[in-house]
């Protein structure tokens, strides 16, 4: 909805004007009409205004002037100018004197209501900008996690709770997102941090290799065990030790992996001797640990165990106002890797990094951002630059790929559609529900889920 956007219409012919206002007034706008430009300036000093519409003919200051010193006194305001056919010329200079847009009389209003919305997206998102360029780069006491977002807030929170404790955690997040990242914070600001962080790829481990793998084995154990060797529990004794994938440990093995973490002890295979270990368990996962319970794959009491403190680690699309902040991280870091002078970001390639919806998170992002540091020449990165699948994405095409790391869950494919239909019926929330099929309460709930922002 549009109820708290203001738009601002200059215009000396008064039907023209109030029409104009009616028309944006019934699609959810507040509307401002002056006939001539005479107060313009003073009341965009005082007042501030999402979208000036302009005339180019006005009465004392024409618009190509207004247009100049409205850029002047509020460049944050895109100015649409209107113009009359046979004055295109002098609208192109308007957009050199800094209009964001202009519009040719005579015209459809749906065509007028698409600049309209068009502007105001603009104008979002130069407020995004520049409340990152104010922030600092980083908010919180743990290196190299960056975000301003108010879930990232939430987590930095969670963390400053724990980072003195030795409670078991369990990260969840999807992939991409930085569990791995999350637990290295936690250990390099505890009291274990001299100690060491060991890391597992719990779904890169063979079956016949796990417990070997972090319990350690005696020499002659089994064929391959030429000589005793400490399994990773003793080898990370007195730190942290982090199973990623936890979902991915075989059944079989998930009752020993219980036992060890309850009792404070491990048997190395092979060994008649039980040996006790000092680590603090963190643990991750990208999958639904309670689905897999209810089928039978992960044990309930290893889920409890493991799951003391649970942190869950939002995707990149819930972080918006973290995707230029990281961007522009990524772009100074692979600057200086690859010895070039890129500095930021062009306007058209922020608003595709925004939109787009990033299904691998920051690891997407950053991999992103290294080709575009990569393959520019100039000094921002542009759209060009970025990689096709970002380039083209739009946020309303549900596409049904072959490839099945492209694929869309359910929840995916219902906000598009969602959003999608929104877009169509222009926010009609009672005509969306009917074409969905479903009570406004719902499609509201709905709207929350999927954090919609009119």
């Amino acid at each position: 909805m549009n109820e708290n956007k203001n738009v601002l219409i200059v215009e000396d012919d008064k039907e023209m004007c109030k029409m104009l206002s009616e028309f944006l007034n019934n699609n959810g706008y507040k509307t401002t009409l002056f006939y001539s430009s005479d107060k313009v300036i003073t009341t965009i000093k005082n007042q501030d205004f999402d979208v000036i519409v302009v005339d180019l003919k006005l009465p004392g200051m024409n618009g190509i002037e207004l247009c100049e010193r409205i850029v002047e006194n509020r460049s944050d305001i895109p100015v649409i100018v209107m113009t009359a056919f046979g004055s295109i010329n002098n609208a192109i200079d308007a957009i050199h004197a800094g209009a964001f847009d202009f519009i040719v009389k005579p015209f459809d209003l749906d065509i007028f209501l698409i600049a309209i919305n068009r502007a105001v997206k603009h104008k979002q998102l130069q407020e995004k900008i520049k409340i990152l360029s104010q922030s600092p780069q980083q908010v919180s006491i743990f290196e190299n996690i960056i975000g301003n977002s108010h879930p990232m807030q939430d987590l930095f929170q969670t963390l400053l709770h724990i980072i003195n404790s030795d409670i078991t955690v369990l990260i969840s997040g999807e992939s991409g997102t930085g569990k791995e990242l999350i637990a290295k914070a936690l250990h390099q600001k505890s009291s274990r941090k001299e100690k060491p962080f060991i890391a597992v790829n719990c779904s890169a481990l063979p079956e016949t290799l796990i417990e070997s793998e972090l319990f350690g084995h005696t020499k002659g154990s089994f064929t391959d065990a030429k000589e005793d060797r400490k399994g990773l529990f003793i080898q990370a004794n007195g730190g942290t030790l982090f199973l990623d994938e936890i979902g991915e440990i075989p059944p079989g093995f998930q009752v020993k992996l219980l036992r060890a973490i309850e009792e404070r002890i491990i048997r190395p295979i092979g060994s008649h001797n039980e040996i006790k270990f000092d680590v603090r368990i963190i643990s991750a996962t990208n999958t639904d640990l309670e689905d897999a319970i209810k089928k039978g794959l992960f044990r309930e009491d290893l889920y409890y165990r493991l799951n003391v403190i649970q942190i869950k680690i939002p995707p990149l699309r819930e972080r918006d106002l973290d995707i230029i902040l990281l961007a522009e991280y990524f772009i100074k870091q692979f600057s200086n890797q690859y010895n070039k002078d890129v500095k930021g970001i062009s306007d058209n390639a922020t608003k595709k990094l925004m939109d787009y919806y990033w299904p691998g998170n920051v690891r997407e992002l950053r991999n992103a951002m290294e080709r575009a540091v990569a393959l520019t020449p100039f000094e921002n990165i542009s759209v060009d630059d970025l990689p096709e699948k970002i380039r083209d994405y739009n946020n309303y095409d549900i596409v049904f790929h072959n490839n099945p790391a492209n694929l869309l869950t359910i929840d995916e494919m219902e906000k598009k559609y969602i959003f999608h239909v929104l877009e169509v019926v222009k926010k009609n929330h009672k005509l969306a529900s009917q074409i969905l099929g479903i009570d406004r309460k719902t499609l509201y709930r709905k709207l929350q889920k999927y954090n919609y922002k009119s």
